[in-house]
């Protein structure tokens, strides 16, 4: 299996390294650090940059580059590429492609002392055009080791099954628990919606196929949580978060098949969520473990 990390030469970098290292830790993954830089070209004959700046633009994304790789674990393998593109997102997204990745890893910005997620421009376009799965790193994330439980925010809308069936497939083949979440803002509190919400869950999950599509029995343990609130936000913060655990959510409905469209409710989730976020394109499958990984450990970083 392989990662791509949105690099960017900053915290938010080192952010989404470090969650990359610990999702492929758990699944023999290899990594590609891509770092976009702007194409030359795109410089007016009026504004040409001067002879050279292309090489100089080149070496600076290598040193960059080599610094990103020093954050990787050596029991990691990893390469590098510098893409050059006048969108980012559209870059990376082509990268994705071109390198047959699974996973999509970015940093979320701060805008604030204690908000851990702030979407930029960048991470927005990627939540709208992604065709696989984009993981969130929250700002200053540190953790490099395995993940210990996945948690799942399961909804009543069409295409939960789905996403239960994706998370139920992550939680087995990383041998960690499975979590199933479901999040309900009441004000004032109201035990008939909470009681309700499990039943659902609880029947969802027991439909849910025991046995993974390679045959590959999923034996990760699952619990089902109802979380109330008089919001989204503060169902959220009362729940309890494992420093080791990732949040994995489906894409809004308004997304076309195989996209992401992060909606109003995940941008509330962002809020007050502590740990990182992993969102699933709409009709997403999850892809079987993959028993051979990449050898290559070169710090090449190609064009």
């Amino acid at each position: 299996m392989r990662y791509v990390v949105g690099y960017s030469a900053n915290a938010r970098g080192h952010d989404a390294v470090n969650l990359a290292v610990s999702l492929a830790r758990g699944r023999g993954a290899s990594l590609d650090l891509v770092l976009v830089v702007p194409e030359v070209q795109q410089f007016g004959a009026a504004h040409a940059p001067k002879a050279g700046f292309e090489n100089l633009l080149n070496e600076q994304a290598r040193q960059w580059l080599d610094e990103a790789l020093a954050l990787v674990p050596s029991d990691v393998p990893a390469q590098a590429h510098i893409r050059s593109g006048d969108s980012d997102a559209q870059t990376l997204i082509d990268a994705t492609e071109e390198l047959g990745a699974d996973v999509l890893v970015i940093g979320a910005t701060s805008t604030g002392l204690f908000k851990r997620f702030s979407i930029g421009s960048v991470a927005s376009a990627l939540l709208h055009a992604s065709t696989v799965p984009v993981a969130l790193a929250p700002h200053g994330y540190y953790r490099q080791e395995a993940l210990i439980r996945i948690s799942c925010g399961l909804g009543t809308r069409a295409g939960a099954e789905k996403l239960l069936d994706f998370a139920i497939g992550m939680a087995a083949n990383r041998a960690v628990p499975l979590r199933v979440v479901s999040l309900l803002a009441l004000d004032g509190g109201d035990s008939t919606a909470a009681a309700v919400a499990r039943e659902y869950a609880e029947k969802t999950v027991a439909a849910a196929a025991p046995v993974s599509p390679s045959g590959v029995q999923l034996a990760a343990k699952t619990d089902v949580v109802v979380a109330q609130g008089r919001s989204i936000e503060e169902a959220v913060d009362g729940l309890d978060w494992e420093d080791g655990e990732v949040l994995v959510i489906g894409s809004s409905r308004l997304a076309q098949g195989r996209s992401i469209f992060l909606g109003s409710t995940a941008n509330r989730i962002l809020r007050a969520l502590p740990v990182p976020m992993l969102v699933v394109p709409s009709g997403y499958e999850l892809k079987q473990q993959n028993h051979t990984t990449s050898n290559d450990t070169s710090g090449e970083a190609p064009q």
